[in-house]
């Protein structure tokens, strides 16, 4: 009888922790896990709204005040508009110095007042925008505080299209392109096309990045690959490093850059052509035009079209400020009615290609600012228009086919976009 007691004894001894230790189990497992599991679902379902922001300021706490600075206008002025005291903007001046010069503020740049939505509104911020790229907060509230503030640059790869109507600057304009881009299509196809002579109809398509501050565009970066069909035919356009140096090649591997630029000014229009027999504006009498006059605002840049030795640099009667260039034995041109010269630039001086050696003026005899531009080969003079200069050195043949598969691989994007025009506007497909 006792033994059965001990057997009993032990089962129940058993029983009663396993029931003791499954009751442990259970309640920590619902007070930790199950909670637990149900706060992450809970989460996931109903994230908390994100907190809109400007400059890391709450927004939603604040009205917004946005304005300009004005000429003559300075920050003490400003903020006395928003009644800060006299003492806090001595404080804000004081804390400035080792931050941001208060004397580099710009009349044009804006500027936002954060002020509390009381019935008596009180100035907790304000921040100064000094370039899409650089702000000021000056923080108000307590003590003073003032924090310089730089925006990170988001490079965005875009593909573009466009077609002319006008002007490439207009094609840009008109789809959304950042007109930048027309300049440094300009630059790049300075030696192959005449800018002044676009007609109605020719496209072009680039492959190019574009730099953000947030989602403020502040320029161009780099152009990768670009075509741009002229009078029907296709110039292409290969960026590519060639010993160290960077330059744009066509398709089969030949620089686009020649001995001369197609023009010594951008973006204006040809007023009148080379002739042997033209009726002169003033004089009203028949002579010989042995240049080409591009019409232009005063003051319009006028660069050097290739490298070479100023020959000539004086004020004729007729001709006004004028600069000669020699090239090479071959080649000399003329640059006339000009404004005035080069900084630093005399007889003698060696210029590179692109080196800015004057401004467009009407000195002279002239009837308003343009640019008379000459050329001369072997001392005769010869259309500026006509003048097929050749080409610099292409890539090398070590290299060739290397060159050849990148170029090919944008050949194909380039031509997909310029085959579907419907898809003019910017892309941005290309990350």
């Amino acid at each position: 009888m006792k033994k059965n007691l001990h057997y009993i004894l032990i089962v129940f001894v058993i029983a009663a922790t396993l029931l003791i230790e499954k009751c442990y189990i259970t309640h920590f497992e619902y007070s930790v896990n199950v909670p637990d599991s149900m706060y992450v679902a809970d989460s996931i379902i109903n994230p908390p709204p994100p907190v809109p922001k400007m400059y890391g300021i709450p927004v939603n706490d604040y009205n917004l005040i946005t304005e300009k600075i004005r000429w003559n206008q300075n920050l003490s002025t400003i903020l006395k508009k928003f009644s800060i005291s006299s003492k806090k903007i001595d404080s804000i001046t004081l804390l400035s110095k080792n931050v941001f010069d208060l004397r580099k503020i710009r009349a044009g740049n804006k500027y936002i007042v954060f002020t509390t939505k009381d019935s008596i509104p009180n100035t907790h911020y304000f921040v100064y925008e000094h370039s899409p790229m650089e702000y000021l907060v000056f923080d108000l509230r307590d003590s003073v505080v003032v924090r310089f503030e730089t925006r990170d640059i988001i490079t965005k790869r875009k593909i573009s299209s466009g077609e002319i109507s006008s002007s490439l600057w207009m094609a840009m304009v008109e789809n959304n392109i950042n007109p930048i881009l027309a300049n440094d299509l300009s630059e790049i196809y300075a030696w192959t096309i005449d800018f002044f002579g676009l007609q109605k109809g020719d496209q072009f398509t680039v492959i190019y990045d574009e730099e953000y501050a947030d989602t403020i565009s502040i320029g161009i970066g780099k152009i990768h690959a670009a075509i741009f069909n002229h009078y029907g035919n296709d110039y292409w356009a290969f960026s590519f490093q060639q010993n160290d140096v960077e330059s744009f090649f066509d398709e089969e591997g030949n620089s686009l850059r020649r001995s001369f630029l197609k023009a010594p000014l951008r973006f204006n229009r040809i007023s009148s052509r080379f002739s042997y027999s033209r009726k002169h504006p003033i004089l009203k009498i028949r002579r010989p035009h042995l240049g080409v006059d591009y019409a232009a605002p005063l003051g319009t840049p006028v660069y050097a079209v290739g490298d070479g030795v100023i020959i000539e640099m004086q004020y004729k009667q007729q001709a006004g400020h004028i600069v000669k260039i020699k090239h090479n034995s071959v080649y000399t041109t003329g640059y006339l009615h000009l404004a005035n010269y080069g900084k630093g630039l005399k007889v003698g001086s060696k210029v590179r290609q692109g080196q800015l050696i004057g401004n467009v003026g009407s000195t002279g005899l002239s009837t308003g600012p343009h640019l008379d531009f000459r050329f001369w080969k072997n001392g005769k003079p010869v259309d500026p228009l006509k003048v097929d200069a050749p080409p610099v050195e292409g890539i090398n043949e070590a290299i060739l086919d290397s060159f050849k598969i990148i170029a090919q691989a944008y050949m194909d994007t380039l031509l997909i976009k310029k085959d579907n025009l419907e898809f003019i506007a910017v892309s941005d497909s290309l990350k």
